[in-house]
């Protein structure tokens, strides 16, 4: 709020609640935005924060649901206005259903709106006319909304994803422990899953198994759907059947992270499914681990390197690396077939995050990853306090072109990375990632049990 004009307010909408199937709805999660600002975790909300000359800078008002015995009965507890205003520190709670009339008066009054329309299910769309839909049909006429949205329609509004993002981007001291912990929950379930890891088992019993393990530790959710890759299916970037049975000699590559309180984790690690790599998989395996890190030790600020440079420094990197080991690349070969996606993307409340900045300060660098169908944007400069992966990979297939013994062979190894003024900091350590490591966790030389 201090870093906007004079005579501003922003206006920001809940999540909806989402439904599998008919009335069959998924486990609510909050919007990102919304929950960042306010940490309420209740759909059917709004909050509308008016920049003023208080002590405190803005006036709050969040609107709810309030509490309601007959459909808490049914739904559980919800948040009380009272409670509102002592826990959440509203400086006013009021009703959802006042709020399409509170928003019209309260916009008419300020020359600076900002605020977000949600996406239309057509990718990259909005409309305004879907703004107070986003909230639930049953909060006030249609007819009320409509009016609503024709006010919010002039040059007045802003967009406010890009502030927030701003902020988003950097990590405070609190934000970087939670992620700490969600990184350390991921990673000792990754290594139990190791562990508990053998020849005949289902793709799918792995996953249960990481996503077990998350939730003893509180973990509240996946962060998105694992990827557990055996044999050949490693080649498929975003693999996520996990249907098919793990068999003897071949690697698994485990793409999987929690959410924990709020905060995204992101860890791949490819292990040998009996416990032991064989001598082309411990061989293309070195070269990938060479690499990636190389790569996290760039990742400070007193590099000056952008996501971009470090992709390029990666092409570079697993370039020398395959030659070191037999490979003849042609124009073409590392980056559209051994290596097809991008190196990183930053990381928080959302597992790819949106880095937005003022052009007068810092360049914006548009990353388009056709074969991830990934857009984002991407500081010139990382800086301290920034969250991002470092996630280098080789998917060799088995065409004449690549040595034959590497054939049919994924590998991608991917940490979460701190970046720091001089030295970066590896969140995701508890993953076990060197071979004598990763091959003392599949055989529990290390101390771990499956569970």
């Amino acid at each position: 709020m201090d870093s906007l004009p004079s005579n501003s307010v922003v206006v920001l909408i809940a999540a909806p609640v989402k439904y599998m199937s008919g009335n069959i709805f998924y486990k609510y999660r909050q919007g990102s935005d919304f929950w960042y600002l306010t940490g309420f975790e209740e759909p059917d909300s709004a909050v509308v924060l008016e920049k003023n000359a208080s002590s405190r800078g803005y006036r709050m008002t969040l609107f709810s649901n309030g509490k309601d015995s007959a459909k808490e009965k049914w739904d559980g507890p919800r948040t009380g206005f009272d409670d509102a205003l002592n826990v959440f520190k509203a400086d006013d709670a009021l009703t959802i259903k006042a709020f399409p009339g509170q928003l019209r008066s309260m916009i008419s009054l300020y020359s600076n709106v900002y605020i977000d329309l949600p996406q239309s299910p057509r990718k990259n769309a909005r409309s305004t006319k879907s703004l107070l839909r986003y909230l639930s049909p049953s909060v006030n006429p249609r007819s009320e909304y409509e009016s609503v949205v024709e006010s919010l329609s002039s040059s007045r509004r802003k967009p406010l994803a890009p502030l927030i993002a701003q902020l988003r981007a950097f990590k405070s001291v609190c934000e970087q422990q939670v992620m700490r912990m969600a990184a350390d929950i991921s990673g000792r379930s990754h290594a139990k899953t190791m562990r508990f890891t053998r020849p005949g088992i289902s793709e799918s019993a792995l996953a249960a198994h990481f996503e077990y393990l998350c939730s003893l530790s509180g973990s509240q959710r996946l962060a998105y759907v694992p990827v557990v890759a055996s044999g050949p299916n490693a080649l498929i970037i975003h693999y996520t059947s996990n249907n098919q049975v793990v068999q003897d000699g071949e690697m698994i590559l485990m793409d999987a992270g929690c959410e924990y309180n709020g905060y995204a984790s992101d860890i791949t690690r490819t292990y040998p499914a009996n416990g032991s790599f064989t001598p082309p998989q411990k061989e293309l395996y070195s070269a990938v681990l060479s690499a990636q890190k190389t790569l996290v030790g760039l990742c400070t600020e007193a590099e000056g390197l952008s996501l971009h440079d470090l992709h390029r420094k990666s092409c570079d990197l697993l370039r020398q690396e395959l030659k070191q080991i037999g490979f003849t690349l042609h124009t073409g070969d590392l980056e559209r077939v051994l290596y097809p996606h991008f190196l990183s993307h930053p990381i928080g409340i959302d597992l790819h995050e949106s880095s937005y900045s003022d052009r007068g300060e810092l360049y914006v660098h548009l990353v388009v990853l056709s074969s991830l169908d990934i857009e984002f944007t991407i500081y010139t400069r990382l800086k301290a306090g920034m969250v991002i992966t470092v996630e280098p990979g080789i998917y060799v297939p088995p065409t004449a072109q690549f040595p034959k013994h590497f054939h049919n062979i994924g590998i991608r190894i991917e940490d979460e990375v701190l970046v720091g003024e001089k030295h970066p900091v590896v969140l995701s350590v508890s993953a076990p990632k060197e071979i004598a490591d990763v091959e003392g966790a599949c055989q529990g030389l290390l101390g771990l049990e499956p569970i």
